[in-house]
């Protein structure tokens, strides 16, 4: 367990990139579907960084 300051900063990175992909709305309170994907794609590599590099799970 552990992992490394590199997978670290990714793990952070790609969660906060996710953050604000699935939570942003644009002027008219409505939610992108570009903001989506790609904020799920960020949560996708945020779990992966954090499962597989850190914790060492998969």
């Amino acid at each position: 367990m552990g992992g490394n300051v590199i997978d670290w900063i990714a793990v952070i990175a790609t969660g906060a990139i996710a953050a604000h992909g699935l939570t942003y709305k644009d002027a008219n309170g409505e939610r992108p579907w570009v903001h989506l994907l790609f904020g799920s794609i960020a949560l996708m590599f945020c779990m992966r960084f954090l499962f597989s590099d850190i914790l060492k799970i998969w």
